[in-house]
């Protein structure tokens, strides 16, 4: 999702188009328009002149007009899922609509919002392109790296698989097809848990090893930390609603119960109650944590430990929170309780303190009002002073309703969960801007790692050196 390492490189990025494959110079994909342009401008002008044998039998489509018809079949393809889904939760009776339709959340939301991280990461990278910041240099990237194109390429198939399985997961429930329902679900996770571990060159084999190796480095993280590491272990403490749906909706389709009346049984294997949900939620944050103190093994520097203690506070918010089910009432309100609210504003807040002075080195905000030393405001943003009270002030906002996620006993409302998951990752993606940019002005104003604009590499020339190399 994010790049690649350079080669040779034993650190990974996120994500990284296969190295092994030789660019398709005659593919269509906007991508490729350079390749396109280098070997067939000689045809495409002896048609403009009439002396091609094809000028009479071929009609180049324009590329807008394409566009134009792949956006017109989106917009159908969209309605279509919508009128069918509406149409499915309309047939069934009103008392099990709303359990009905908590369990499609349950089995769907997680991969619908990883979609939309996607997306997001697509625009953040989009953005550094327009932008003077470097983020190639910041990942340690080669040429190779998947671009906001190929980023937007693959967000939008999942936009299009996801909703269309659980389209069909609502009309096949609805008209009694219960076991193809059933099916559905159990389908899609398949599908997606094999295109990662597809062990042919094909969905970007290198960008998927690479992605699964940092996920593995990020579970152990017995090596040295690099930014990227700890880069994706930040999004993925974000996450942590997403794997705790994840872990459900696995436990639910390994025990059979997709599509029956024991999904909603509270205090099931798989039941809102589970032991395991505040053990998944804590995960995230103790990669993150363990990764501190190995940053402090290797540097010596006590701001690790400080952070180690910022993610640690997390783990009495998940914990006490999930105490609700396992104690009697009077102890929850008169004891558990008030230590879960004292919990939550201690994180909240030490989270919300650290995102400003450190992540983003806005020291004491007052880079909010002075503008004085242009290397110390952001290039992104131009030094525009209401989009840094504006990210303050979400950002404290965000931190504070992120602990009502984190928190088992008040996720029952699924509708505000999945609002409040999405906000989350709209706070997540605005980090990314300044925390990237923070990040590229320290390599800047380092005499070894000083980089000028005429390094910025421009996709343009990058396309030029692939067909180059391939040529």
């Amino acid at each position: 999702m994010f790049g690649v390492p350079a080669a040779g490189s034993a650190n990974s990025p996120l994500l990284r188009r296969s190295a092994s494959k030789p660019v398709d110079l005659g593919s269509s994909e906007p991508g490729n328009s350079i390749q396109e342009g280098l070997f067939f401008s000689a045809d495409v002008n002896e048609m403009k002149t009439g002396n091609s044998p094809m000028h009479s039998a071929v009609i180049m489509p324009s590329p807008l007009f394409l566009w134009r018809f792949k956006v017109l079949l989106f917009l159908i393809w969209g309605c279509s899922c919508c009128k069918i889904s509406w149409d499915s939760v309309m047939r069934m009776s009103v008392d099990l609509r709303d359990l009905f339709l908590y369990e499609v959340f349950l089995y769907y939301n997680p991969l619908l919002l990883v979609t939309m991280m996607v997306w997001l990461w697509g625009v953040n990278l989009w953005v550094f392109t327009q932008s003077s910041v470097n983020y190639s240099k910041i990942f340690d990237l080669d040429n190779t790296y998947l671009t906001h194109r190929e980023i937007w390429k693959c967000a939008t198939w999942m936009t299009i698989v996801v909703p269309t399985s659980m389209t069909a997961y609502l009309y096949l429930y609805s008209h009694g097809e219960v076991s193809l329902a059933a099916s559905q679900p159990v389908i899609l996770y398949a599908a997606v848990l094999m295109i990662l571990i597809f062990p042919f060159d094909i969905f970007y084999l290198s960008s998927r090893y690479y992605l699964m190796r940092t996920l593995w480095r990020i579970a152990l993280p017995l090596q040295a930390i690099t930014f990227a590491d700890f880069f994706l272990a930040d999004i993925l403490t974000s996450m942590a609603k997403v794997f705790s749906d994840l872990e459900r909706s696995v436990c639910r389709m390994v025990h059979r119960q997709v599509a029956t009346i024991a999904w909603f049984e509270a205090d099931s294997v798989c039941g809102s109650h589970s032991i395991a949900i505040p053990f998944v939620l804590v995960f995230p944050y103790m990669c993150r944590f363990f990764q501190c103190l190995r940053q402090y093994k290797d540097t010596k520097e006590k701001t690790c430990l400080l952070n180690a203690l910022k993610y640690s506070t997390a783990v009495p918010v998940i914990f006490l929170s999930a105490l609700k089910y396992h104690v009697f009432p009077d102890r929850w309100t008169n004891i558990y309780r008030p230590l879960w609210l004292l919990s939550s504003v201690l994180n909240s807040l030490y989270s919300f303190y650290w995102d400003v002075t450190r992540d983003w080195d806005l020291s004491v905000f007052s880079r909010i009002f002075k503008f004085k030393n242009p290397n110390l405001c952001s290039n992104i943003l131009y030094g525009r002073q209401w989009v840094y009270y504006w990210a303050i002030i979400s950002n404290l906002v965000l931190r504070c309703t992120w602990t009502y996620k984190l928190s088992a006993h008040l996720r029952h409302n699924y509708l505000t969960v999945f609002t409040i998951t999405a906000l989350e990752m709209l706070r997540r993606f605005q980090w990314v801007f300044f925390r990237v940019e923070n990040e590229w002005n320290k390599m800047a104003l380092k005499p070894s790692l000083q980089v000028s604009m005429s390094d910025m590499p421009k996709e343009e020339d990058r396309l030029l050196d692939s067909a180059n190399h391939v040529v």
